[in-house]
């Protein structure tokens, strides 16, 4: 389901094969909400995909329709896949031209986005032109056409840091700051473009520099998204990890938590607001000498 990180796949078949059975029991959503101790909105959005159910609600479920052995077998192991979806970026671009708009959706559902970045400027904060020289670097490369589509699909989505009620925290390592994908002027724009949206009243921009003493060592980056979806915060928060060849989404809440302690961790070696324009202002000078 794109509005939530999940392409059609396990996630979408375990929720259609849930009520599937519902309806072939006769049960209404109240009924069953009633029989296996959650509410009924939860199971609306079980059923649609939204949210996946823990194994204990699947097994209930499973009693309450009164599944066969084999079926209640397929439920648990759907169940357990659903939870950590793998999707190549191979497969994702040959199933469409890019992926901005899912990312988007998946934004536009959240009431919080946390992005930590270690190796460039986050997408939501890069120029034009640094995302077209990003875009070109990717590997499948795009073609001319699906760049421009993808480039523009991009800057759409940062429309949503101009809208107050949304809130977004980045986190950018100075390694991240000082990734060039072109000349100098290039990232001295970029680097402005950072430091004119860190001003807005809704979004946070922390940097870790260099000279920080290394408290995790993430291999990726990640974002955290936070939805309005559950009963339980905690139920509609997932995390995307970009990799070199896969795009991974966890849902499971202990893999959740261990994305939750790092930002945790690496939020408090950041500095922001006024130190972290002063920061910039500094890198920006570094850029300007190799002009020279």
């Amino acid at each position: 389901m794109k509005g939530t990180g999940a392409a059609p796949g396990k996630r979408q078949r375990l929720a259609t094969e849930l009520r599937r059975l519902r309806d072939l029991a006769g049960i209404s959503g109240r009924d069953l909400a009633t029989r296996i101790g959650i509410s009924q909105s939860k199971v609306s959005r079980i059923e649609s995909g939204t949210v996946i159910p823990t194994m204990p609600e699947v097994t209930a479920w499973a009693e309450a329709v009164e599944a066969s052995p084999e079926t209640r077998a397929w439920l648990s192991e759907m169940t357990e896949s659903a939870f950590t979806e793998v999707h190549t970026w191979r497969a994702e671009l040959q199933r469409q031209a890019h992926l901005q708009d899912d990312i988007r959706e998946q934004e536009d559902q959240a009431r919080l986005v946390r992005v930590f970045q270690p190796t460039l400027i986050p997408g939501l904060l890069q120029t034009a032109e640094y995302a077209r020289r990003v875009f070109a670097l990717f590997d499948p490369p795009y073609s001319d056409g699906d760049l421009a589509m993808a480039l523009a699909a991009r800057l759409q989505r940062q429309l949503a840091l101009y809208q107050e009620s949304r809130r977004f925290e980045f986190l950018i390592t100075e390694a991240a700051l000082r990734c060039r994908p072109g000349p100098p002027r290039l990232l001295l724009a970029q680097l402005d473009r950072v430091a004119s949206v860190s001003t807005l009243e809704n979004v946070t921009i922390g940097l870790i520099p260099h000279n920080r003493e290394a408290v995790v060592f993430p291999s990726h980056g990640f974002t955290i998204y936070d939805t309005d979806i559950g009963d339980d915060a905690a139920e509609g928060t997932f995390v995307e990890i970009e990799t070199t060849h896969v795009r991974l989404t966890a849902h499971d809440a202990e893999d959740v938590a261990i994305y939750t302690r790092q930002w945790s961790l690496l939020s408090g070696t950041a500095i922001y607001d006024d130190e972290a324009r002063e920061f910039l202002s500094a890198l920006a000078a570094d850029v300007r000498a190799l002009d020279r």
